[in-house]
């Protein structure tokens, strides 16, 4: 699908490992039946919001709800892009990237998930790379923020490896439980450039993302 009115859907970030891309409708479908698959182990919880826990029959509901939900949303000052995540073609997770008035912070959040059966083949820390490319290179970041809870080795792994920082500690509230989440941050000096990942249909983005030329 291709749109003069809504450029996100040619929006693809491309590793020699991954495809990234803005989901059209045909691309919300698959997302919709990637969130029936095992995300995590049935007694641990990644997420502050707990939607693996609902019921099967409803996660595909609620997949489309959320992308239609930040598609619809999406402004100059407030906008999060969910890029559906491929390896050879297989689509196997969600990588997430928004901003709150990017035009004056120049600050970046990121988020994540993949399915359990393409987990631990390095997959997290490729995605994570290419929303950082997309991000300081793309865009002109001067910082990309992200958190997990303390006790979720693997997202603490792949943010520790790719150069961020500790950003501080604070008590979350998981599935009614009291829990650490550990805040990192990266800087645009502590980012480390790759010139293996591609970005492609930016410029008419740039915009409606609150950066209008890639060093603005």
């Amino acid at each position: 699908m291709t749109s003069a009115r809504w450029p996100f859907f040619g929006l693809r970030i491309l590793t020699p490992r991954l495809e990234l891309r803005y989901p059209d409708d045909a691309d919300c479908e698959l997302v919709a039946e990637l969130s029936t698959e095992q995300v995590h182990d049935p007694g641990f919880m990644p997420f502050t919001t707990p939607w693996t826990r609902a019921p099967l029959a409803e996660r595909p509901r609620g997949a489309l709800q959320h992308l239609w939900r930040q598609r619809s949303e999406l402004q100059p000052d407030h906008w999060r892009l969910l890029f559906l995540v491929t390896a050879d073609g297989e689509p196997v997770g969600i990588q997430a990237v928004g901003a709150d008035d990017f035009q004056v912070t120049r600050a970046v959040s990121t988020g994540s998930w993949i399915v359990q059966r393409a987990q631990g083949q390095g997959i997290g820390k490729e995605m994570r790379a290419a929303v950082l490319h997309l991000a300081f290179e793309g865009l002109g970041a001067a910082e990309a923020h992200t958190s997990a809870f303390a006790d979720n080795g693997p997202s603490v792994g792949v943010t520790t490896s790719l150069g961020y920082r500790p950003n501080g500690i604070y008590t979350d509230a998981r599935e009614g439980v009291a829990a650490r989440h550990l805040r990192f941050l990266l800087t645009r000096a502590d980012w480390q450039r790759r010139a293996d990942i591609t970005i492609e249909g930016l410029d008419p983005c740039r915009r409606l993302l609150g950066a209008a030329t890639p060093d603005s």
